[in-house]
């Protein structure tokens, strides 16, 4: 298993190309460097991936944020979890949410919360986060404005 260490500012490249494979509507690894680094880090937004020794670059990735909202009390919410294509099936996910939740115990959160999308090629994600004990317990409606 790879050792799963914080992506500080500065170093966020270092997880980018695996956020990309989640989040292609920013295009390039400067884009989301930039989205993570300028936008979401000033709002608490953390950062963690998972290294082996032989890579520079982070196999797989998380990004959270501790928030307190009326509806679910002090919790971290999971915005992004991603794994490079080459690295996937090894458990990474799976590590990537044992260490968030042995941080929200830390932080003295009540839960840990996160929305994935509904289509076919989120299947993988889905079995990932059942395995892991999340449970369905609410609809996410939006609307474009």
């Amino acid at each position: 298993m790879g050792e799963i260490r914080e992506i500080g500012a500065g170093a966020t490249k270092l997880g980018a190309r695996a956020m990309l494979e989640l989040r292609p509507r920013w295009e390039t690894t400067d884009a989301i460097v930039d989205i993570i680094d300028t936008r979401l880090r000033p709002l608490g937004y953390r950062l963690m991936g998972v290294f082996d020794g032989s890579a520079d670059e982070a196999l797989s990735v998380m990004g959270f944020r501790e928030s307190f909202t009326s509806a679910w009390g002090r919790h971290i919410y999971v915005d992004d979890l991603s794994t490079l294509p080459r690295a996937r099936g090894r458990g990474y996910g799976d590590a990537l949410i044992g260490w968030v939740k042995d941080e929200a115990k830390r932080l003295g959160c009540e839960a840990v919360h996160l929305d994935s999308g509904v289509n076919a090629n989120r299947a993988p994600a889905h079995r990932l986060y059942m395995r892991n004990r999340f449970a369905i317990t609410s609809h996410h409606f939006a609307v474009e404005v």
